[in-house]
């Protein structure tokens, strides 16, 4: 099983979990609200929010990660909601108005004399769990999951150092492809790369934490990154995946995608930064040096360069082939940086 399939199963499961849990937990406490029996409405709770968590978990996590999905995801921000939206409402009204729950356990409906409130009480209640659920995820999806959890629970509301990787991946050949299909083709070009590289990112822990022109940086925290040393896994991974989408790519824009990267690492101070737009931002010299390795992969012709600094950070670098190539000089940096040129196996980059 692919690292993003188990990644979406264990989110699957979650979502059910955490479904059915909110299921008992409000049916319990609607059900004595209204002088029913708490035991009952736990269990019709159950089953009325596995089957809504199930049905929900199975569109997000699994349909719209076919092709079918991505053509809907492409859609602007309030209609993918607004669709969505509906679309779940009338999950949640057809579960709760056919008491679902009562029909599978083979229980009767409250005799409470406030039992007609349940009804209309629990679809009310899912639409707003719902409509919770579905903002934090389109608002996830934006900004970063990280980076919103970061923000919402102020953990670099005070800027603290830290050693981080910096992994920078950029696209070649995009400067002459807009030269010949213009730059709306381009963009179309770039974002399905960066669409592609986001489940190899995702797999090996990493945080896409810009996107510049033509250019991504991937971020892991030193120990994140360290076992197998997936900074290094992710970039192959990377290649991998745009390279079985190659056919795709000459097809529509009549090249195939290709990548050079650089990879660093050091320490960084890591803070929230702005007032209307706020952003976890990251400053130190490790940054600069990335942007320079990455710009030395053309002058040394090389794929992907990894400094020295990195792989002494890293463990599991045995399995790729590391070419020496000694100090190399940096603009902007006064001292040379120990260099090495990494491929996979023994490939010659």
């Amino acid at each position: 099983m692919r690292g993003a399939t188990r990644r979406r199963v264990r989110l699957f499961a979650r979502i059910l979990v955490v479904g059915t849990l909110v299921g008992v937990v409000y049916g319990a406490f609607i059900n004595l609200a209204v002088g029913g029996a708490a035991w009952r409405g736990s269990f019709v709770g159950a089953v009325n929010g596995f089957v809504i968590t199930a049905v929900i978990g199975s569109i997000e996590v699994l349909l719209l990660q076919t092709r079918l999905g991505f053509a809907f995801r492409q859609a602007p921000f309030l209609v993918t909601f607004g669709v969505k939206w509906l679309v779940y409402g009338a999950v949640i009204t057809a579960v709760n108005v056919g008491t679902l729950g009562e029909r599978v356990l083979g229980v009767g409906q409250s005799v409470s004399p406030r039992a007609s409130l349940v009804v209309p009480l629990s679809v009310l209640f899912s639409f707003l769990v719902t409509f919770g659920f579905l903002f934090v995820l389109e608002i996830g999806n934006i900004v970063g999951w990280r980076t919103l959890r970061a923000i919402v629970l102020g953990r670099y509301h005070r800027p603290r150092s830290e050693e981080r990787f910096f992994l920078f991946v950029d696209v070649a050949g995009s400067t002459a492809l807009a030269e010949r299909v213009g730059p709306a083709a381009v963009h179309r070009f770039l974002d399905r790369v960066f669409r592609l590289a986001s489940d190899p990112i995702d797999d090996y822990g990493g945080e896409i934490y810009q996107y510049v022109g033509d250019e991504m940086v991937v971020t892991w925290t030193a120990s994140e990154g360290r076992d197998g040393a997936r900074p290094i896994a992710c970039f192959f991974a990377i290649r991998t995946a745009l390279g079985k989408a190659a056919p795709t790519f000459e097809r529509e824009f009549g090249v195939a995608p290709g990548i050079r990267a650089a990879l660093h690492a050091g320490p960084v101070i890591t803070g929230e930064i702005g007032g209307s737009k706020r952003d976890i931002v990251f400053h130190g010299d490790v940054m600069n040096t990335a942007a320079r390795l990455e710009q030395a992969t053309r002058d040394l012709d090389r794929r992907f360069l990894v400094s020295a600094e990195a792989l002494s950070r890293l463990a599991g670098t045995e399995r790729y082939a590391l070419e020496p190539l000694g100090p190399q000089a940096l603009r902007g940096r006064a001292a040379p940086v120990e260099v090495y040129a990494c491929a996979e196996g023994h490939a010659r980059l």
